[in-house]
């Protein structure tokens, strides 16, 4: 019996130097992450992060894929028919999540969240990731557009104050365009791209508009929805909107910006710094501020912008769902989320109080603009619906939008068949 004894106890000590060599072998454990290379913290700044990640956990090795916006979301579902998933932690726009979740693609994380989290984190950044009181994913990206204008361009113009309407902005886009100072002065993100829904919103809303009613149908195709749309067109045929706008996504509007080849233009908060602060990157450094989103005089609001917030998750099938998680903790954390705001501004609630804003406020120079901006602007921030089809019919209206916009249809007739695809895909 002894020798049994003796014999199962080595067995039981040679499998446990066999798994520890075999660990060695393999080396660490890896998380593989697809991240987005437009908007928020620079390719740059997500390596950084990484780096101090991977270098404080030695036993995981965190490798960071980036692709555009427009190639994010199918980059995804692609990934989640192979087994495993050739991704475990992706970056997840919050019009997608209702989407993700019931196709089983994303982890359920709601016991992962911390009191603390729960308490100290913006409410408005946990509806990002809860989808019918589940939790999947932590909020990341924080952002809304905000409205952007050359300063210098404006005195020159003999305009000394931002408009507060896009009527005064049409107004002074003219007197800035008959100087001869730019030959477009308004710039956009109006291609046939999910960038064209997020300036719709902020116009259709700041008419009084709605994407959908209370209901959940199809709204942006009524009285407000045609008059806006009517307004974006009208902005070409008078040669103050750029024509080229009409294929641009934001990183065009940025490029053009920093040429100084416009004085007013929308944008996501990574836009300032670059755009200020970075002569590498622009000829207007120091020219460029910030003001509150305008709205039209009939719309009833004061402000209205688009909330383009996003957030990270981990892929459901993960074979590294642990470790995974414990990269998302570390990229969301409240200190490395202040320590890289210049172009991400935080998630938690507690960086914009007290001493804690102050030291927020001082990471950066363009800090000083963007995070009163934030406070600001947030009260006046627009979601899209969070809906199944949401792509599909994403694409129906960017189809529509450009219809418009390029006089292949009337605004009614390209809104009227947008929202009858909408209607179809609710059926």
């Amino acid at each position: 019996m002894k020798t049994v004894l003796r014999l199962f106890a080595f067995v039981i000590v040679l499998s446990l130097i066999l798994a520890g060599c075999q660990q060695a072998e393999q080396g660490p454990a890896t998380v593989r992450v697809l991240a987005m290379e437009q908007a928020g913290p620079t390719v740059d700044e997500m390596n950084s992060i990484v780096a101090e990640f991977n270098e404080e956990n030695p036993n995981v090795e965190v490798v960071i894929e980036y692709v555009s916006y427009d190639a994010l979301h199918d980059k995804i579902t692609t990934a989640m028919a192979s087994s495993p998933p050739a991704y475990d932690v992706f970056l997840v726009d919050d019009i997608w999540y209702a989407e993700f979740a019931d196709a089983g693609y994303i982890w359920d994380v709601s016991d992962k969240i911390t009191p603390e989290m729960q308490e100290n984190i913006f409410d408005a950044a946990w509806d990002i990731t809860v989808v019918q009181g589940k939790t999947y994913g932590m909020p990341w990206l924080l952002d809304q557009k905000y409205f952007y204008y050359n300063e210098e361009i404006l005195n020159q113009a003999g305009i000394t104050e931002p408009p507060k309407t896009w009527e005064e902005m049409v107004e002074q886009a003219k007197v800035i365009k008959d100087q001869g100072i730019v030959e477009y002065p308004i710039v956009w993100s109006w291609g046939q791209y999910e960038a064209a829904i997020c300036d719709w919103v902020t116009l259709l809303y700041g008419n009084g508009g709605s994407l959908v009613d209370d209901a959940g149908n199809p709204a942006f195709n009524d009285a407000k929805g045609v008059e806006t749309l009517t307004w974006m067109l009208q902005s070409i045929d008078d040669g103050i909107t750029n024509p080229a706008s009409v294929s641009y996504v934001e990183e065009d509007v940025r490029n053009v910006f920093s040429q100084g080849k416009a004085a007013f233009a929308t944008n996501w908060v990574y836009m300032y710094d670059l755009v200020n602060f970075n002569e590498d990157e622009s000829q207007v450094t120091g020219k460029i501020k910030m003001s509150l989103m305008p709205a039209f005089e009939g719309g009833g609001v004061v402000s209205a912008t688009q909330d383009g917030s996003m957030g990270f998750s981990i892929a459901a099938e993960s074979p590294a769902k642990e470790v995974a998680w414990d990269y998302i903790e570390y990229l969301t954390s409240e200190d490395v989320q202040n320590r890289y705001s210049a172009h991400l501004l935080p998630i938690w609630k507690t960086s914009f109080q007290g001493e804690q804003l102050e030291t927020l406020m001082g990471y950066t120079e363009s800090n000083k603009t963007t995070v009163p901006m934030f406070s600001e602007q947030f009260p006046y921030s627009y979601v899209r619906p969070k809906v199944t089809f949401y792509p599909e019919a994403s694409k129906a209206l960017q189809l529509a939008l450009q219809e418009a916009l390029t006089k292949s249809k009337s605004p009614q007739q390209a809104l009227d068949d947008a929202a009858t695809k909408w209607v179809s895909f609710m059926e």
